[in-house]
């Protein structure tokens, strides 16, 4: 009997560890590369980094804030919060108010019916579509002169119906889905992420914010956070809202951990694998999933990883075969080499010290 109760409490102790994040020990271990990089960083090679976080199997090896910010500084990562809208469908999804991803966008868009430029094949526009940025509507924010980019939206009122009722696309420069690895052609834009706020808040018939701090932010523990909304005053999926890193690497940490935290199942471990699988090209180095770009990071070995990025070099990575997870948050907003900078931080230093320790 003794033996059992004790096998039960190695078990949860087990669960707890790997679910949950060890802040006590983060710096007071000398790792010769990451040592490295915090003084490149301080030098100020990389600019305008604000924070570096690194864990491993649940224990946080490095923390460290830049450019006088603190483990309390809220972090505005820009597009990297789209990945909110990917964890609140599978939420939805698994509580019943969304049948599939696979749904009609117009099952819960009713309201914007009817649309402008109206389409057969904009009728059967799914909530995948947004999810991967393949709908066929002619939105993409990589291209100045698209009707959707994301610049034009900004003076709408209305976002949603500024997407619904953008014309069709076509592929002047590239193959078409049915010609297409996945069988579908990517095209960034801000607009679909922020419709899929929009769908949620419809399907659950309420509050998204309210079911964002019930269903994520409580299990979790996540109190302090500065939410944006689009003008409208749905909670913008697009980006914007700002986090603590601490919070950001218990996302990325639950994702890890297939979808659960502290012993909990808060989001299936099924969504966590379809939306960290590949589900179009997005570059030659790179494909993407439900709101999340899927990439292989490292030096001598590639490591394939999956991660939340935004304008500035932002990221928040997770590569599951080191059980690792990253937190690099940077204001580096427009500047051509803001992404080089955070891969070459994770090729150079920190992939390397991980796969070593």
């Amino acid at each position: 009997m003794k033996f059992k109760c004790l096998l039960l409490l190695c078990l949860c102790f087990s669960t707890q560890l790997s679910a949950q994040l060890d802040f006590s020990k983060a710096n007071s271990k000398s790792l010769l590369l990451l040592n490295e990089m915090d003084s490149i960083v301080k030098s100020g090679k990389y600019e305008q980094i604000t924070s570096i976080l690194v864990a491993q199997n649940g224990q946080v090896l490095f923390e460290k804030y830049y450019n006088d910010n603190t483990v309390d500084s809220k972090h505005n990562t820009r597009s990297a919060t789209k990945t909110m809208a990917t964890l609140l469908t599978g939420i939805a999804i698994d509580k019943g108010f969304v049948a599939s991803e696979k749904d009609n966008i117009f099952t819960y868009l009713k309201h914007t019916l009817p649309v402008k430029n109206p389409d057969k094949r904009k009728e059967i526009i799914t909530i995948e579509d947004l999810l991967t940025m393949t709908s066929v509507l002619e939105c993409d924010d990589s291209n100045w002169h698209s009707r959707g980019h994301e610049e034009r939206m900004y003076f709408i009122e209305d976002w949603t119906q500024f997407l619904v009722d953008l014309p069709v696309r076509s592929y002047p420069f590239g193959p078409k889905p049915e010609d297409a690895p996945y069988g579908r052609v990517f095209a960034y834009a801000s607009a679909k992420a922020a419709a899929v706020a929009e769908i949620l808040q419809n399907a659950i018939n309420g509050d998204l914010v309210e079911f964002t701090k019930k269903h994520l932010f409580e299990p979790l523990d996540i109190t302090d956070y500065t939410l944006n909304y689009t003008p409208k005053g749905i909670l913008n999926t697009a980006g914007g809202s700002e986090y603590r890193s601490r919070d950001f690497l218990k996302l990325i940490q639950m994702c890890v951990n297939k979808g659960k935290w502290n012993g909990k199942q808060i989001i299936s471990e099924s969504w966590i694998e379809k939306a960290t699988m590949p589900k179009v090209k997005a570059y030659d180095d790179t494909d993407y999933g439900y709101f999340m770009w899927l990439k292989s990071f490292g030096k001598t070995k590639m490591y394939k990883s999956f991660y939340m990025a935004g304008n500035g070099g932002n990221k928040v990575l997770a590569c599951p075969e080191l059980n690792l997870t990253v937190v690099i948050t940077a204001t580096n907003y427009n500047n051509r080499n803001a992404h080089n900078y955070t891969d070459e931080i994770m090729n150079t230093y920190i992939i390397p010290t991980t796969e070593a320790n």
